[in-house]
């Protein structure tokens, strides 16, 4: 069977939510019925195919082409099978996503893997603000699985972060880690001021040393035989972070101001 597509016709105005458009919720559905699901388009409701051209039959494999950062909520609620997405995506990439695999060949918005709890999801482009965080009025953010981006990640990366691990290879504005919780989040480029501001436990592990506020304690140069460990179940991860083996780091606890048992360690 080939991958069930999704191929956009033209140009969006509007925000679309293709919420109803994953592997588990399209399984015992034909094409006739798929082409038929309703999606939301501002404030009315379309068909898919007014939509998209639809091909393929394999329901556990979906590709999205042409895709446009109008096109909110991709694999949402996902619990099984995989999705590809050729171009950008919108807001709410991998919402509670709970298992499967999401890879983007491009760049996405805001609120990327929000409240994520499982599965794998890859980013080969940049991503907006608040990538794995709570949504608004939440407490908890991401509660599990892993997030790869290729390149950079905006504000309040991991905010109120509860479990998982994001590993980004570019940059990370303000704000990074800010009120987690617990979780693992590694960044290979800059990162932007006020990193693991509130933060309460978990881990940051970066390779270049930021601006850090006041309320982070440094805690010298230690030799930490649990990083060798950490990179090694990296190993067959496609990112970066599979070709790092060391445990010598820079430790700093913090946020001293709201419990102090988290970390950020910068590797020597």
């Amino acid at each position: 069977m080939s991958a069930l597509t999704f191929t956009l016709k033209k140009d969006l105005l509007q925000k679309l939510d293709v919420s109803p458009l994953t592997p588990d919720q399209l399984s015992d559905k034909n094409i006739s019925q798929i082409s038929a699901t309703l999606l939301w388009y501002g404030k009315q409701q379309l068909r898919a195919d007014d939509i998209f051209l639809i091909e393929g039959s394999d329901t556990q494999d979906l590709v999205f082409e042409k895709c446009s950062a109008k096109v909110d909520y991709i694999g949402s609620g996902m619990k099984t099978g995989r999705i590809i997405v050729n171009g950008n995506a919108g807001a709410f990439l991998a919402f509670q996503m709970q298992k499967g695999e999401l890879l983007l060949n491009g760049n996405a918005a805001d609120f990327t893997a929000c409240a994520m709890s499982g599965g794998l999801l890859q980013i080969n482009g940049n991503v907006g603000d608040y990538l794995g965080a709570a949504l608004v009025g939440d407490r908890k953010g991401m509660k599990g699985g892993t997030v790869i981006v290729k390149g950079d990640a905006g504000e309040r990366t991991g905010d109120q972060m509860r479990r998982g691990l994001i590993l980004i290879e570019g940059n990370v504005g303000s704000y990074c880690g800010s009120r987690m919780l617990a979780g693992t989040i590694g960044i290979l480029g800059n990162v932007g001021e006020y990193v693991g501001y509130g933060m309460r436990r978990g881990t940051l592990i970066l390779t270049k040393r930021p601006s850090l506020h006041a309320t982070i304690q440094d805690c010298g140069l230690h030799t930490l035989p649990f990083l060798n460990l950490m990179f090694k179940s990296f190993s067959q991860l496609p990112s970066k972070f599979a070709q790092i083996n060391q445990n010598r780091a820079h430790r700093f606890a913090g946020d001293i101001a709201n419990d102090g048992k988290g970390e950020i360690l910068i590797l020597e």
